[in-house]
């Protein structure tokens, strides 16, 4: 027997006695909000019960929109990053909106090469955790039209939209927290600079060491390849192979912290008694590490949520202007720090 053709919009229409423009916007998230719950009730019903399914393909001809965003995640197995894309996806959901996640592990030439492969399916916007601070990618983007928001990230063009957490507010809790247990030797092991993360991080570091009064001559900077756990752990090992004489380190992520971690065990130290150590990003399961990590928690699913928002915003109101907000993260105090003299 032949299959049934495709249910249409008007048959649903012609169940419930309205016009087809009604259906098709209760049947769009975005604009279900015009129509009254009582009509949207009963066309959603009826929609259920003839089996109607979207035609996107047709959708994307009238419109000239997929409803289609990409999203570029830098290191999926970072654990900062599902909860962002969880809140990416839930709002982009919201709005009839799916993502294309792509992973590049931080190399250039896979981020190139993924977005030419998501803007070959004609992708309506793009969310990039990414980017770097001169990102030629991003001006290409933004040269070319393709609305873009970026997550946890900035970067130096102009006219680019971004959702990130206070970093100054962050490494400024961390030190001052430090500080009031005591220890005036603080080392910060910082991320790549030419990440927006990492330089704003390093400059907060020692903003916030003038703010309370430290000497930065007595607090050591030094600085990774990357976000990296491996990356922590090298750098900290330089620190003390260079019989610098600090009690804490501010790490500039929590993967950093874990590599110091390793570096204060190798050398036969105690994480807080001889060094305290503080994170940021507040990964799941840190609270469970030997000693629970002190960190700085920042937003990761509104993070995501707010990015997803502002580029459907971007994209279904074309006048939309470019602007950055910053949302407030937290001090959590747990056991990997400690009073120097402990």
């Amino acid at each position: 027997m032949a299959n049934r053709s495709r249910v249409t919009i008007r048959e649903v229409a012609e169940r419930v006695g309205v016009h087809p423009s009604t259906v098709s916007r209760v049947l769009n998230p975005a604009t279900r909000g015009r129509i009254t719950p009582e009509i949207a009730e009963k066309v959603t019903k009826a929609a259920n019960d003839l089996g109607y399914t979207p035609n996107q393909a047709a959708r994307g001809l009238r419109t000239n929109r997929t409803r289609t965003i990409g999203v570029l995640i830098p290191d999926i197995t970072n654990p900062l990053f599902p909860p962002i894309i969880r809140g990416i996806e839930d709002a982009l959901g919201e709005s009839g909106y799916t993502a294309i996640i792509g992973n590049t592990d931080n190399l250039a030439v896979r981020e190139t090469e993924a977005v030419s492969t998501m803007r070959a399916r004609q992708i309506d916007g793009l969310v990039l955790a990414t980017a770097r601070r001169d990102d030629p990618l991003v001006s290409q983007c933004v040269a070319d039209g393709l609305p873009l928001v970026l997550v946890n990230r900035t970067a130096d063009a102009d006219g680019v939209s971004s959702i990130v957490n206070d970093d100054a507010l962050g490494i400024a809790l961390a030190v001052s927290h430090l500080k009031d247990l005591g220890h005036t030797k603080i080392a910060h092991i910082a991320g790549p600079l030419e990440l927006s993360t990492g330089e704003a991080r390093q400059r907060s570091f020692l903003e916030a060491l003038q703010k309370e009064g430290l000497s930065p001559a007595d607090c050591p900077v030094a600085e990774t390849n990357a976000f990296s756990e491996d990356e922590g752990l090298r750098t900290a090992a330089e620190l003390f192979a260079e019989g610098l004489s600090f009690t804490a380190i501010v790490a500039a992520n929590d993967l950093i912290a874990l590599g110091a971690y390793e570096a204060i065990a190798d050398i036969g130290l105690r994480c807080p008694e001889d060094i305290s150590v503080t994170g940021f990003n507040d990964m799941p399961f840190v609270d469970r590490l030997s000693p629970p990590l002190t960190t700085i928690r920042i937003p990761h699913y509104e993070l995501g949520r707010e990015a997803a928002r502002r580029l459907v915003e971007l994209i279904e109101t074309p006048d939309s202007s470019a602007r950055a907000t910053t949302l407030r993260p937290e001090l959590i105090v747990r056991g990997s720090t400690a009073s120097p003299d402990r």
